[in-house]
């Protein structure tokens, strides 16, 4: 097996985030001239912000018929044909129909990073490594940003296309790099290849550790692989559980209203196209430092811990954005405004973006990950979707301290669903998280075909 670095493998694992990120980032930006262009009605702005969401329908769970690698290969090149559809599109309905097929590939991303990151990362860095995923988006989002403010001194009948466009070229880097990406390990292990899964894991472990895990694997050959009717099962539910109620409550916070429409809520508050692209750039770069602080301090707390802290935390910056837009229109306050809506994108970057998917992809048994995964990334874009889609109306009818009213109540319910559903999986292997899955459901081992190994003590 050709050898490869481990932080490139982890570098071009994590690119698909850097993709989800820009993909979903740059419409921000665009649509304040594709409405422009395309005349559209706010109905119809909704929908092209929000019809990458429609396609988003997790190519997860064929990851674990076909393997991680091919999957983020084939992700790689629905990217690129998703962004040049979309900037070669001549109206409406072609570009909707674009960004929807764009958003298969978002979507898979989504379900497939934090999968193969889980699966390829030791134990005691598997929430560094895994949140690298969200450390890309974050990136992403800023790249798009960044290219939206370039581009906003062209025409507006062509800026957004140039804007929309430019994802082909880290479309084309990730297909590239997948070339070279090697198989999860934990993949390999399941379909029997176990001397291609040492082969993996001698490139990523020291040699005990490695023959440690690989016996792990083996003990755990016996797990048959599982679909829906497994995954809601009985032994399966905690994790179900955990995986849709944190999938849910992401989206319901409200950062992505924040992410798809910064420029259109700093319009809102008095500021011109250029400010607010300008303004978007700020909050990219403070997402972007704070995500990473998050990759390197993650270790350091339990995951409930730090989801309770996050939850707090965005429910305060919420209810301060929902008195301070009161205000926003008269001068200085718009700028305390933007200072607000940075706290919230600060406590968010630094728990809920990272946890959420570090969790979903170490939470769910070997058997049905890849199925769990995928469902529960097809529930957060389902409400991410539902976010998206209606906020450019609800713009229209409520006024926006009513909205973040609203998110801010999600936070405190969020914060309660954290604390009495989610157990703690810092620091324990995957099997040990399936062993605690074992116990909280109650069921014997030969109750359940998810179960299938011998409980690991821990």
């Amino acid at each position: 097996m050709r050898k490869i670095s481990p932080r490139l493998i982890y570098f071009f694992g994590a690119l698909g985030g850097l993709l989800f990120g820009y993909d979903t980032g740059v419409i921000s930006g665009a649509i304040l001239y594709v409405k422009r262009t395309l005349d559209l009605t706010a109905l119809e702005e909704g929908m092209v912000v929000s019809s990458v969401l429609l396609g988003a329908m997790s190519i997860g769970p064929l990851s674990d018929k076909f393997g991680r690698k091919k999957m983020v290969m084939f992700a790689a090149l629905i990217f690129l044909i998703g962004s040049l559809g979309s900037a070669f599109s001549p109206e409406f309905i072609t570009l909707v129909l674009s960004r929807i097929v764009l958003g298969i590939a978002v979507g898979g991303a989504s379900a497939l990073v934090p999968t193969y990151l889980a699966e390829v990362a030791p134990a005691k860095m598997r929430g560094s490594l895994t949140s690298l995923n969200q450390l890309m988006v974050m990136s992403g989002i800023l790249m798009a940003y960044i290219i939206n403010y370039a581009f906003s001194g062209m025409a507006h009948t062509v800026s957004w296309r140039w804007m929309l466009g430019f994802a082909a070229i880290p479309s084309a880097i990730l297909f590239i790099g997948g070339v070279f990406l090697p198989e999860s390990p934990r993949y390999l292990g399941r379909i029997k290849k176990f001397d291609e899964a040492l082969a993996v894991l001698n490139m990523l472990r020291e040699p005990a550790e490695a023959q440690a895990e690989l016996q792990e694997m083996k003990d755990a050959d016996e797990v048959e692989l599982g679909g829906f009717k497994e995954l809601f099962s009985k032994f399966v539910r905690p994790a179900l559980v955990i995986g849709v109620g944190l999938a849910i409550f992401q989206q319901f916070m409200g950062i992505n209203t924040v992410l798809y429409y910064a420029p259109t809520i700093f319009k809102a508050i008095g500021m011109g196209d250029s400010a607010s692209l300008m303004g978007t750039v700020g909050l990219g770069t403070v997402n972007v430092i704070i995500t990473a602080w998050a990759v390197r301090v993650m270790e350091t707390r339990g995951r409930k811990e730090w989801l309770l802290i996050g939850g707090v935390g965005m429910a305060v910056s919420l209810v301060a954005l929902a008195i301070l837009t009161n205000f926003a229109a008269t001068g200085i306050m718009s700028y305390v405004t933007i200072v607000a809506m940075a706290f919230y994108l600060i406590f968010f970057c630094a728990t809920w973006g990272p946890i959420m998917w570090t969790m979903i992809g170490e939470v769910f048994p070997l058997a049905v990950r890849g199925v769990g995964v995928g469902f529960s990334s097809l529930v957060n874009w389902g409400a991410n979707l539902l976010v998206s889609l209606m906020f450019p109306v609800l713009l229209q009818h409520f006024s926006m301290p009513i909205i973040f009213g609203v998110f801010a109540v999600m936070c405190a319910l969020a914060s309660f669903f954290v604390k009495r559903y989610v157990f703690e999986t810092r620091g324990r292997s995957l099997e040990e998280i399936e062993a605690t899955l074992r116990d909280r459901a109650n069921v014997a081992e030969d109750d359940s075909v998810v179960a299938g190994t011998t409980p690991i003590a821990h």
